[in-house]
């Protein structure tokens, strides 16, 4: 068991580093908010991988507190998204 963990948790820590390229590189805002939602996604499951290792529950309102708050500012930020104008062009 303890090696399904490991292999997830360097799982998870690959994908987050990968992510978080996104978020730097990505060529405009809407890929750079997935990529954020990712990484706070990939924390989620680095929680709950972690509450599994340890068999402790007191993680979990976290996690479903981090749930709640990565939905409103999904949402939050897709209703209010301004499109990116591309370089070398006027509105």
């Amino acid at each position: 068991m303890t090696i399904v963990l490991l292999i997830c948790g360097v799982s998870l820590m690959i994908a987050a580093v990968l992510s978080t390229y996104r978020v730097i590189i990505g060529p405009d805002t809407l890929d750079r908010m997935v990529a954020a939602d990712t990484v706070v996604a990939l924390a989620m499951c680095g929680l709950t991988v972690w509450a599994v290792y340890s068999r402790d529950t007191t993680v979990v309102p976290a996690i479903v507190t981090l749930s709640l708050v990565l939905f409103i500012g999904s949402v939050a930020v897709a209703r209010f998204r301004v499109r990116d104008i591309p370089a070398g062009t006027s509105r």
